[in-house]
């Protein structure tokens, strides 16, 4: 995600503008994380591949419904 089109609950402005601390600090935690894919570097390599083959399993489950 980023800050483009986020408004700051706090000042109203555009979060990317940074007017007031909460917008600065919301901005900065989202450079920081990246995204989703932030947010998968912080897993390890076995839930990594867990999270796969859950989601494999789903897509064969929801294949064979249809």
């Amino acid at each position: 995600m980023t800050c483009d089109r986020l408004v700051c609950a706090n000042c109203a402005a555009p979060v990317s503008e940074g007017r007031c601390p909460v917008c600065r600090a919301s901005r900065e935690r989202l450079h920081q994380e990246g995204g989703l894919a932030g947010l998968l570097s912080g897993l390890s390599p076995v839930a990594l591949l867990a999270l796969l083959i859950v989601l494999v399993a789903v897509a064969v489950l929801a294949h064979q419904a249809a």
